[in-house]
């Protein structure tokens, strides 16, 4: 049966996996700087990559949500920059999975890329905080959901070329 969502990436091709997840409790602008960061890398690139930010030892580069957000060393060009701890969990779960069905489908798990990813707005959970007199003060926590894109990469020949 299929899922009652649509994706936006498109269908995947034989040497394709696509994976999602969602209704996740993250902060949507984190998780979007973070797909930006790990798109196009290698899977093990990526995987390793998420660890060290999970561990705290290499900051996310912010480009666009930068208001707020203090300079960290190590980063080049621009220097603002995070450590999404939380979003990087699921990314790597959602990472994982991928790998695994693409070895479930025969595709090679060492030869596999981020060929795309994308975050999206979820639905909105919307609680009330009680005030005084009456009142009562809205408390709206954005949901995320996140697709990924899985590929081959291509062999090259002796001399660089597509075979």
């Amino acid at each position: 049966m299929s899922p009652s969502f649509g994706y936006c990436l498109p269908e995947p091709g034989d040497t394709e996996v696509r994976v999602s997840v969602r209704d996740q409790r993250i902060s949507y602008k984190e998780c979007v700087e973070l797909c930006r960061f790990i798109k196009g890398m290698s899977v093990e690139k990526a995987r390793k990559i998420l660890e060290e930010v999970i561990r705290l030892k290499r900051p996310v580069p912010f480009k666009r949500y930068v208001k707020g957000v203090g300079h960290r060393k190590g980063l080049k060009a621009p220097p603002s920059g995070r450590y999404p701890v939380k979003a990087s969990k699921v990314l790597l779960r959602l990472l994982e999975n991928g790998i695994w069905s693409a070895e479930n489908k025969g595709l090679d798990a060492d030869n596999l890329y981020i060929k795309g990813i994308a975050a999206h707005k979820g639905p909105k959970l919307v609680r009330f905080f009680p005030r005084a007199f009456g009142r009562a003060t809205p408390k709206i926590e954005q949901l995320v959901h996140i697709e990924l894109l899985l590929a081959e990469r291509k062999e090259r020949g002796e001399h660089g070329e597509k075979a």
